[in-house]
Protein backbone atom coordinates (compact mmCIF):
# COMPACT_ATOMS: atom_id res chain seq x y z
CA UNK A 1 0.00 0.00 0.00
CA UNK A 2 1.18 3.60 -0.64
CA UNK A 3 2.28 6.11 1.89
CA UNK A 4 -0.68 8.31 3.29
CA UNK A 5 1.76 11.90 2.25
CA UNK A 6 2.11 11.11 -1.18
CA UNK A 7 -0.51 13.27 -3.32
CA UNK A 8 -3.14 10.72 -5.51
CA UNK A 9 -2.11 11.03 -8.66
CA UNK A 10 -5.41 11.80 -10.71
CA UNK A 11 -7.45 14.68 -9.64
CA UNK A 12 -10.75 13.88 -7.92
CA UNK A 13 -12.67 15.98 -10.79
CA UNK A 14 -11.27 13.61 -13.57
CA UNK A 15 -13.79 10.82 -14.35
CA UNK A 16 -11.98 7.58 -15.64
CA UNK A 17 -13.73 5.41 -18.08
CA UNK A 18 -12.62 2.37 -19.89
CA UNK A 19 -11.87 2.27 -23.39
CA UNK A 20 -13.94 0.91 -26.43
CA UNK A 21 -12.85 -2.50 -26.64
CA UNK A 22 -11.71 -2.84 -22.94
CA UNK A 23 -13.73 -4.94 -20.61
CA UNK A 24 -13.78 -6.84 -17.20
CA UNK A 25 -14.90 -10.29 -17.04
CA UNK A 26 -14.57 -12.92 -14.84
CA UNK A 27 -12.89 -15.72 -16.64
CA UNK A 28 -13.98 -19.36 -14.43
CA UNK A 29 -10.45 -20.61 -15.05
CA UNK A 30 -8.30 -17.30 -14.31
CA UNK A 31 -10.23 -15.33 -12.17
CA UNK A 32 -11.21 -11.34 -12.75
CA UNK A 33 -9.43 -10.54 -15.94
CA UNK A 34 -9.31 -7.25 -18.00
CA UNK A 35 -9.99 -7.65 -21.73
CA UNK A 36 -8.49 -5.39 -24.13
CA UNK A 37 -7.70 -5.82 -28.28
CA UNK A 38 -4.93 -8.88 -27.99
CA UNK A 39 -4.05 -8.12 -24.33
CA UNK A 40 -5.48 -9.91 -21.13
CA UNK A 41 -4.61 -8.52 -17.78
CA UNK A 42 -5.29 -10.71 -14.66
CA UNK A 43 -6.94 -8.54 -11.78
CA UNK A 44 -6.00 -9.05 -8.18
CA UNK A 45 -9.68 -8.24 -5.59
CA UNK A 46 -8.49 -4.53 -5.37
CA UNK A 47 -7.98 -3.98 -9.09
CA UNK A 48 -11.55 -5.41 -9.10
CA UNK A 49 -13.01 -3.48 -6.16
CA UNK A 50 -11.74 -0.48 -8.01
CA UNK A 51 -12.56 -1.15 -11.68
CA UNK A 52 -16.09 -1.93 -10.44
CA UNK A 53 -16.62 1.62 -9.16
CA UNK A 54 -15.41 2.69 -12.73
CA UNK A 55 -18.79 3.11 -14.65
CA UNK A 56 -18.16 6.48 -17.17
CA UNK A 57 -20.21 8.54 -14.90
CA UNK A 58 -18.64 8.74 -11.60
CA UNK A 59 -15.47 10.79 -10.84
CA UNK A 60 -12.22 9.81 -9.55
CA UNK A 61 -13.33 11.38 -5.85
CA UNK A 62 -16.58 9.70 -6.04
CA UNK A 63 -14.53 6.35 -6.86
CA UNK A 64 -12.50 7.32 -4.05
CA UNK A 65 -15.35 7.88 -1.60
CA UNK A 66 -16.96 4.51 -2.40
CA UNK A 67 -13.90 2.40 -1.94
CA UNK A 68 -12.86 4.06 1.66
CA UNK A 69 -16.70 3.88 2.88
CA UNK A 70 -16.97 -0.41 1.70
CA UNK A 71 -13.63 -0.90 2.89
CA UNK A 72 -13.33 1.50 6.26
CA UNK A 73 -10.08 2.56 5.24
CA UNK A 74 -8.51 6.16 4.89
CA UNK A 75 -8.99 8.07 1.88
CA UNK A 76 -5.87 9.06 1.30
CA UNK A 77 -4.33 6.05 1.39
CA UNK A 78 -7.39 4.82 -0.78
CA UNK A 79 -6.58 7.77 -2.99
CA UNK A 80 -3.04 6.86 -3.51
CA UNK A 81 -3.21 3.53 -4.55
CA UNK A 82 -6.14 3.78 -6.77
CA UNK A 83 -5.02 6.09 -8.47
CA UNK A 84 -1.64 4.84 -9.24
CA UNK A 85 -3.82 1.56 -10.50
CA UNK A 86 -5.91 3.99 -12.67
CA UNK A 87 -2.87 5.32 -14.24
CA UNK A 88 -1.25 2.48 -14.83
CA UNK A 89 -3.92 1.58 -17.47
CA UNK A 90 -4.35 4.92 -18.61
CA UNK A 91 -0.72 4.41 -19.65
CA UNK A 92 -1.21 1.14 -21.21
CA UNK A 93 -4.44 2.57 -22.87
CA UNK A 94 -6.70 0.69 -21.15
CA UNK A 95 -8.38 3.70 -19.26
CA UNK A 96 -9.11 7.53 -20.53
CA UNK A 97 -9.79 10.59 -18.54
CA UNK A 98 -12.85 12.87 -18.97
CA UNK A 99 -11.87 16.02 -17.87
Amino acid sequence: MGDETEPAPLDDAAVPKLLRGVRMREDPERGWILLAPERVLALDPSAVAVLQEVDGAKNFGAIVDALAEKYAAPRALIAVDAGAFLQDLIDKRMIELSP
